[in-house]
């Protein structure tokens, strides 16, 4: 599990720099960059353990701030080159969000969430940071447009929930379903694929 944890730093260094990144668009100071970058980075894992009464876990293990504040300097200081970069950023988000939403299912389930409920926590431990940071940009959140992502977490974590009932083991488990939320993820970037939309309902006049 020291791999997970060490994809899990390194996943909030990279939802660090794309919080304060947000922030350096929108011409913010870099208080305001370093505090897009906190609440992008545990934004959502907080959120899941807030739901498990725990305490979060950047409260418990210091490493995960300096994994912030280093994503956020990496930010400010080479904000320039990181614009042309985006693509790069984007495979290390989508591989983040993958490991989240492993790690989301696994502390769910280990404080005996049930198997729904870990599947939901593993999604919001994925996506909600992304949440937060498109809502205090003022932009429409991922989750709500046109694009596969928080779909993408969920399939990951029903992946993960489903092979702990056979005998492969826990870390197999974890690639795999990791793996398959950054396919998803990537596949329907590439491609421009989205779920189906809701028609919309035309008002009577």
């Amino acid at each position: 599990m020291d791999f997970i944890y060490f994809i899990d730093l390194l996943g909030t260094m990279v939802f660090a720099i794309s919080g304060a990144m947000a922030a350096n668009r929108k011409g913010i100071d870099v208080f305001g960059a370093t505090f897009m970058g906190f609440v992008t980075a545990i934004g959502g894992g907080s959120l899941r353990d807030v739901f498990l009464n725990i305490r979060p876990v950047w409260v418990e293990d210091g490493n995960y701030l300096i994994a912030i504040f280093v994503g956020v300097t990496i930010s400010i200081l080479f904000n320039k080159r990181l614009d042309s970069f985006a693509r790069t950023l984007f495979l290390f988000d989508a591989i983040g969000i993958g490991f989240f939403t492993v790690v989301g299912v696994q502390n769910s389930l280990s404080y005996e969430s049930s198997a729904i409920a870990a599947v939901m926590l593993g999604m919001f431990s994925a996506s909600m940071g992304g949440v937060i940071r498109d809502t205090l940009m003022n932009e429409t959140p991922l989750i709500l447009r046109k694009e596969i992502y928080a779909s993408a977490c969920l399939a990951g974590a029903v992946c993960y929930v489903l092979l702990q009932m056979t005998p492969i083991s826990e870390n197999i488990n974890a690639f795999v379903s990791a793996s398959m939320v950054f396919i998803i993820r990537f596949l329907s970037v590439r491609y421009n694929l989205s779920l189906p939309s809701v028609p919309m309902v035309e008002k009577e006049e």
